[in-house]
């Protein structure tokens, strides 16, 4: 991807408040102020890709680093050409609260909502 599309990809992703304040508390929970949450696409799930996530201090050469209010997400570049103009979000619901990817880029989801296809 062209580093000018990577950089519009990059600003386009979007952390709902509700992701940033889950992810804050997180943090806090841990304990540990050096914690950034990464948001990853990855080969699997019922509908070809899957989206990750993780709390992690350690960080790869080439991860894109992004400042959300204070909350730094890392991205790698292969998951942001999946990522560009979507929104980070946690949602708490009867099945259970976890964090999801409102993604434009999705042709479509499984009813799982961690799955899509691009």
């Amino acid at each position: 991807m062209p580093i000018a599309s990577m950089l519009e990809s990059e600003a386009s992703l979007t952390v709902s408040a509700a992701a940033l304040a889950r992810v804050r508390e997180l943090i806090r929970e841990q304990g540990d102020p050096a914690l950034k949450l990464r948001v990853s696409v990855e080969g699997g799930g019922c509908s070809g890709f899957h989206y990750g996530f993780d709390l992690t201090s350690e960080s790869a050469e080439d991860d894109l680093v992004l400042d959300r209010d204070g909350v730094e997400l890392l991205v790698d570049p292969l998951s942001m050409q999946y990522l560009g103009g979507a929104e980070v979000d946690y949602v708490e619901q009867l099945s259970g609260a976890h964090f999801v990817i409102h993604n434009p880029n999705a042709k479509s989801t499984c009813g799982c909502g961690s799955s899509f296809t691009a």
